[in-house]
């Protein structure tokens, strides 16, 4: 990782940066920070000669070397001042992120939608959720229609709030970036679809967007889950937030295994932030807001749930995980109040 001794580099130094590391066969990443750029070292750094000269340039402040497999996610990386923002929130920074929305936008029925962004907006939501493309188990199942996108669009210039969608593929990414989603959501089922994390960090370097990346329903291991945004940071966007959202196999009683007790253990290994998702953690409204209340209370900087004006009249998932604007603003005064008492215990 190389620290310059100015803001950004020249167009020059950059090349010269990088004659000199493609001699060791690794090559640059720019990350663009806040006030710094930074200059990561993509392949093995482990060469003295390499680093030697790179630290002799009189522009270069250092170089660190980091032994960690995650270079940009890990804790002690130099984006570990980093902080990801979503719309007028900035995540870390003592706000509690809530986005909210429905599972499955109806094309045959927008008004319900824009009702639904209207009432969460009111509950205190800060961005919106909607499904415009759905992975379904079963083939038969609705799927999704790109019509869905314009009422998503039509949701954010009416309420002014952000929005977050799911892409699965390089088309749909596209279709998204062009109509101006905020928030690309990678869902559980792609999680570790290495095809698709290349594609959306290359669509977005540069791009003030930022991925929502679902833990994967059978990721065993939390370095498989921040290996996969390590793949996203790669290409220079660092505004990833790493969502937990239930394993398989599931409890029994619930639709999965609620996993929100990770939090502090993925906060002890990288500085990105952590939203979780209630609803498919546990898959019945009723149990929504006492899984969400955990979430904030084992450090979560955010909750992404689904809300629907009237669940029963919903697509996907809503009209059983759901919960509807009402709760929602009761859950979001009791999730901030949890919010603001967390304090770390001091263990002696």
């Amino acid at each position: 990782m190389i620290l310059p001794k100015n803001h950004r580099l020249t167009d020059a130094q950059v090349a010269e940066l990088t004659a000199i590391v493609t001699e060791f066969g690794c090559r640059i990443q720019p990350i663009v920070g806040d006030v710094r750029t930074i200059y990561a070292i993509v392949g093995d750094e482990r060469h003295e000669l390499m680093i030697n000269r790179l630290e002799g340039l009189p522009y270069v402040d250092r170089v660190d070397t980091i032994q960690s497999p995650h270079k940009l996610m890990d804790i002690k990386s130099d984006l570990a001042s980093h902080r990801v923002k979503v719309g007028g929130v900035t995540l870390g920074n003592g706000q509690l992120l809530i986005m909210a929305g429905h599972c499955t936008i109806d094309p045959k029925n927008p008004h319900l939608f824009y009702e639904t962004a209207q009432a969460v907006k009111e509950a205190g939501a800060h961005a919106l959720r909607g499904g415009v493309w759905k992975p379904r188990t079963n083939p038969y199942a609705f799927q999704g229609d790109h019509k869905s996108l314009d009422i998503l669009m039509e949701g954010a210039r009416r309420t002014g709030l952000p929005v977050d969608t799911e892409v699965m593929d390089e088309e749909q990414l596209k279709l998204a970036l062009a109509a101006g989603v905020h928030v690309l959501q990678i869902g559980a089922r792609n999680a570790l679809n290495y095809s698709l994390l290349r594609q959306v960090g290359a669509a977005i370097a540069g791009k003030p967007v930022a991925v929502l990346l679902k833990r994967g329903m059978h990721t065993g291991t939390l370095n498989e889950f921040i290996s996969a945004a390590e793949y996203i940071v790669n290409f220079g966007n660092p505004n990833v937030i790493l969502c937990p959202r239930g394993t398989q196999p599931g409890l029994d009683g619930y639709r999965n295994q609620p996993d929100e007790a990770i939090t502090p253990l993925l906060k002890e290994r990288t500085w990105a932030p952590v939203v979780v998702d209630p609803s498919h953690s546990v898959g019945k409204a009723a149990y929504v807001p006492a899984c969400a209340l955990a979430a904030v209370a084992y450090g979560a900087d955010g909750l992404c749930i689904e809300a629907h004006v009237s669940p029963s009249h919903g697509l996907g998932d809503d009209p059983k995980q759901a919960i509807t604007p009402t709760v929602l603003a009761g859950l979001i005064t009791q999730a901030k109040a949890v919010h603001a008492l967390h304090r770390p215990v001091a263990v002696s």
